[in-house]
């Protein structure tokens, strides 16, 4: 009898029509699609801006700002058709498509130190940005805008009092130079002007409401700004200045006597000398003030003007 040879048998399955491993990429496809999707909404409108230089300005790298915050990205700089500006191309976010509109400014911020004061110092680091100030929101979309080659002021409610300081000349101070008492930031210089006779200068400045019940008649003032430089036979040779910020950019302080009197009322005229006498800065008349906190310069601390002990006072 043949011995029959027995051979395994194949088992066969049936295949799933589509295998799992097909499905990681159709979820990825998704998932970008989705991505592309929320990033194609945020896109806003793209608008052109002709500045007289571009210093400082990378395309895909300088971004546009309002409030702080990123709203868009400049995407390409190139000169005009008569080479004597350049056109920024930037894209802005859809949230801020409002601001493309007529009366809009755009101008680029760059490290500035000034009467003003010293700005925009991260822009050594992060390079320079574009500003926009917006307009009355009521202008015609468009896309194109010229430049400002400053930045552009903005006009703040006066809350204060208003004084005219008289000077023969002018060194370093300018409008937003602080004015200062007891080293105290009162308030600043709002402008400058010339005389009708061309005989001095005006300088208009503005105190915090606070700090206006301190100017009385009889109170000087005098020019705070630079380095003081005395020389004395017997101590030698000194050198002062009102604070770092006065030593930059310019400043103004004053005092107010001993003997002081009645309360100057807004718009009172007073010489603004070059330096103080040493009798002024010791000074120390009790004025009352009105309840606040107010910060010094350097922002150490505050004084609580609230809590003064009224015992304290000088006659």
């Amino acid at each position: 009898m043949q011995k029959q040879n027995s051979y395994p048998h194949a088992k066969v399955t049936r295949r799933a029509a589509l295998s799992l491993i097909w499905c990681i990429p159709a979820i990825a496809a998704i998932v970008a699609a989705v991505l592309v999707v929320q990033n194609l909404q945020k896109f806003g409108p793209i608008i052109t801006i002709q500045f007289d230089n571009a210093t400082g300005l990378d395309a895909n790298q300088t971004v546009v700002r309002y409030r702080g915050i990123r709203i868009g990205s400049v995407k390409s700089i190139q000169l005009t058709g008569d080479l004597q500006h350049v056109e920024v191309r930037a894209r802005l976010e859809r949230s801020a498509s409002g601001l493309a509109r007529d009366g809009s400014i755009f101008w680029i911020v760059r490290p500035e130190v000034g009467t003003a004061g010293v700005h925009a110092l991260e822009t050594i680091v992060s390079g320079p940005y574009i500003e926009v100030l917006p307009g009355d929101g009521k202008g015609k979309v468009q896309n194109r805008f010229i430049g400002a080659n400053e930045t552009p002021v903005i006009q703040q409610p006066k809350t204060g009092t208003e004084f005219v300081l008289h000077a023969i000349q002018i060194r370093s101070l300018g409008a937003d130079s602080p004015v200062y008492f007891r080293g105290l930031l009162a308030g600043k210089v709002l402008y400058l002007d010339l005389s009708e006779d061309s005989k001095h200068v005006n300088v208009h400045v503005l105190l915090k409401p606070n700090f206006s019940p301190l100017v009385r008649l009889n109170t000087v003032w005098w020019n705070a700004g630079g380095i003081d430089i005395n020389w004395h036979l017997l101590s030698g040779l000194n050198m002062s200045a009102e604070n770092l910020k006065s030593l930059v950019t310019g400043g103004i302080s004053f005092a107010t006597p001993n003997d002081s009197e009645g309360a100057a009322p807004p718009g009172t005229t007073f010489a603004l000398y070059e330096r103080p006498d040493e009798k002024w800065l010791g000074w120390s008349p009790y004025l009352e003030v009105t309840n606040a906190t107010v910060q010094s310069p350097g922002n150490a601390g505050a004084i609580d003007l609230q809590n003064v002990n009224p015992t304290q006072k000088q006659q």
